[in-house]
């Protein structure tokens, strides 16, 4: 089973939220996965969720009853989370991903939120593609997706003193402040060859570019 964190074009939405963003994955090195219940809880429809390997993986399940989803346990207000992806084979596609939001851009950024991770599985072709002008071809149901080698690096609310701002902490480095050459030229990349939908260049929605559009990468 190969597992994939590429992004395609669907009407099967598969999301991964924080409570106030929208999270995205990140590889973490010298990770140690945990199981699903260490961190996570299902949120809704349980029945559509299904533990695999000891727990080290998950199956969830898009019929024409239900999705379903998941969420932490805990929340966080500092943190990186990664999981692997295995999405729905075919004309499916890929997580709802993210932006940071720069508070020096003048976008304000919920640093004092605490914030969840959330994922769902679930059907939107009315809204999703193109306008709903494309609809789920439920001859092919049910949907499975998979997630596996869950980790999540963060500091929880309420937590200990190391969550307040520490050049120390890792998260701080220089070397997540911004990308690097070779990391700007595989964005890139990813944007001219799987990128279906850009806000920031859609003008009749907003005739006023979004402050946090005007640098680019």
């Amino acid at each position: 089973m190969t597992y994939s964190s590429t992004i395609f074009r669907t009407n099967i939405i598969v999301t991964l939220f924080t409570v106030e963003f929208v999270i995205l994955l990140l590889s973490v090195a010298n990770a140690k996965p945990a199981t699903f219940l260490q961190d996570f809880r299902t949120t809704w429809s349980d029945s559509h969720i299904k533990q695999l390997d000891g727990g080290k993986g998950i199956q969830l399940l898009l019929d024409q009853n239900s999705g379903c989803g998941f969420a932490s346990k805990s929340k966080y207000l500092f943190g990186r989370v990664s999981m692997k992806i295995k999405l729905i084979p075919g004309d499916s596609a890929g997580t709802v991903t993210a932006f940071y939001n720069n508070e020096a851009k003048g976008v304000p950024f919920p640093k004092f939120q605490p914030m969840g991770i959330y994922s769902t599985l679930w059907e939107a072709d009315d809204w999703a593609t193109r306008g709903g002008l494309e609809k789920i071809d439920w001859s092919k149901a049910p949907f499975y997706a998979y997630y596996k080698d869950f980790d999540i690096e963060g500091c929880p609310k309420p937590g200990p003193s190391g969550c307040e701002s520490n050049p120390a902490n890792w998260w701080e480095g220089s070397g997540y402040q911004q990308l690097d050459a070779m990391a700007s030229r595989r964005y890139r990349w990813v944007r001219m060859n799987h990128m279906v939908y850009d806000y920031c260049t859609d003008k009749p929605r907003y005739p006023v570019t979004p402050a946090e559009c005007m640098d680019g990468i």
